[in-house]
């Protein structure tokens, strides 16, 4: 590994990994609700967002699928330095996937648990551009009182490929992460259209 293509991580490893971590947990326990994160650089690709995930949810135990788009010598030597995590080439082995919304009208391959094992699943990683301005659509269920309306910008596609890929407890757990922010979707959460649409 050459020693220029690696950048700074956390200013502090152990707390600032705790803190996103902990943002993280929020996120899913607050579906659609956007949560920033601590101040964070770029990586190459890699939004500053995506990057503190990484840094702080992957480790040597957890296989880490990459979209051609992030898969560049820098970003694969900065994850294998700092977080020491396997990179793999088939979807069926990763515990995580790196995708763009370019990646997002295919979910087919990534792991969704079994009936025994459904924490066995594969947890997506999207990096967005932003994470409002798309079609509104009603958000309900574990942590929402009543609905939440949610605007992420993604193909309509995203969102039968997930249904298609949720039977609860199986399923697929998201967070989509834009910039210094974040916003988690656990596989709980059911998605309709929006409000103003059913009205």
């Amino acid at each position: 590994m050459s020693a220029d293509l690696l950048h700074a991580a956390f200013n502090d490893q152990v707390l600032d990994s705790q803190r996103v971590f902990r943002t993280a947990l929020k996120s899913l326990a607050e579906p659609g609700l956007i949560q920033p994160l601590i101040p964070m650089h770029a990586l190459e690709s890699l939004a500053p967002a995506s990057y503190a995930l990484c840094l702080s949810l992957l480790d040597g135990d957890t296989r880490l699928w990459l979209a051609p788009a992030f898969d560049t010598p820098t970003v694969r030597a900065n994850l294998a330095f700092h977080c020491g995590c396997p990179i793999v080439a088939d979807r069926e082995a990763a515990d995580f996937a790196l995708l763009g919304a370019q990646e997002l009208a295919d979910l087919s391959g990534f792991c969704t648990g079994s009936e025994r094992f459904p924490d066995q699943s594969c947890t997506l990683l999207i990096q967005l551009d932003a994470l409002v301005g798309g079609a509104a659509l009603s958000w309900s269920g574990p942590g929402i009182l009543g609905q939440r309306e949610v605007s992420l910008p993604v193909p309509a596609a995203l969102w039968q490929q997930r249904a298609a890929r949720n039977d609860f407890p199986r399923g697929l757990d998201l967070f989509f992460a834009s910039g210094q922010a974040l916003i988690g979707l656990p596989r709980s959460t059911r998605i309709a259209p929006s409000i103003e649409e059913v009205a």
